[in-house]
């Protein structure tokens, strides 16, 4: 993501998270120098009254140049982003709860320090592209990002991530963290291959807040192309669930004063970081477009492609 992170524990557990989270992943680096990002992991004891079901969500507090992300007294990240230091805190009971200790808690502090400490605009999206050029793909929960995400990989484009992109204003170039790709068990019925179908059926399935169950499939264990830098975007499609009125004709302009409206509304939290604006009118620049289901996602795939032509 363009800095050095460097992860300090006493906990062996906590370690095997950040080595399951982070390890393999190609090196991304920005025009600009590398700072180093510092993140202690601290395992406390087990909660007398621990969840045990879902994790209380994490809630932010921020004042006096830190930052906070808490879900109890015994789980909670505290950055300083000046500093470029975050601390971890975790209960012995959150343990068995490896993906919202990791998505929530580890994942907070990387990505809150990254954006801060490099100028980076967070956004909830998935990025894709070919040669160095990248596509931003945005779109409401069940609009089939992560359909169209995975046959992009399989038809040969660059995965850079698939749920939060990181761009440079100036330069509109995206990173992320190319670890998992996460697909509702429905998206198997466009894959023909019965390696890949194996290889998705047998991933973990964890469950988002909202009750979404999805495969976690590990990109570092299968072939597929990580993109090993960051890419230049060359434009932003939303995507919808909508039928496309001619199969043919998937992809149509956004406007500008469209583009912006809908740019701001799905991007609430980064409208509000340094660059936005900035931001903002390089991608208007690059160009927007609203892309409509065809017969397959192969289809779709196509029409991508050749945006980046």
């Amino acid at each position: 993501m363009g800095g050095r992170f460097r992860f300090e524990s006493s906990s062996e557990a906590l370690l095997h998270l950040v080595e399951v989270a982070y390890a393999g992943l190609p090196p991304h680096r920005l025009p600009m120098a590398v700072p180093e990002f510092r993140v202690e992991l601290r395992l406390v004891p087990r909660q007398a009254s621990p969840c045990v079901a879902e994790p209380p969500p994490v809630q932010t507090q921020s004042g006096a140049g830190l930052l906070c992300g808490v879900m109890d007294a015994s789980n909670y990240v505290v950055l300083a982003p000046e500093q470029h230091r975050a601390l971890v805190v975790a209960s012995e009971d959150m343990l068995s709860h490896p993906y919202h200790l990791r998505y929530e808690l580890i994942e907070f502090a990387v990505f809150t320090l990254a954006t801060r400490g490099l100028g980076l605009i967070p956004l909830h999206g998935a990025c894709i592209g070919r040669q160095g050029r990248g596509i931003l793909l945005l779109g409401a929960s069940g609009s089939g990002k992560s359909t169209l995400v995975l046959q992009s990989l399989l038809q040969g484009l660059d995965f850079l991530a698939e749920d939060a992109v990181f761009v440079q204003p100036e330069s509109l170039l995206a990173t992320g963290v190319a670890n998992y790709l996460h697909v509702r068990p429905d998206a198997l019925h466009f894959v023909d291959d019965d390696e890949t179908r194996r290889w998705i059926s047998q991933a973990p399935i964890i469950r988002r807040r909202s009750g979404v169950e999805k495969f976690e499939a590990d990109l570092r264990q299968h072939h597929g192309g990580l993109a090993a830098g960051p890419l230049e975007l060359v434009g932003v499609v939303f995507v919808s669930r909508q039928a496309a009125d001619d199969p043919d004709v998937l992809l149509s302009p956004v406007s500008g004063d469209e583009f912006a409206a809908r740019l701001s509304a799905s991007q609430s939290y980064a409208t509000t970081q340094p660059g936005w604006h900035r931001f903002e009118q390089r991608l208007m620049l690059a160009g927007a477009y609203q892309l409509c289901r065809g017969r397959h996602p192969r289809d779709s795939v196509d029409a991508l492609r050749r945006l980046l032509d």
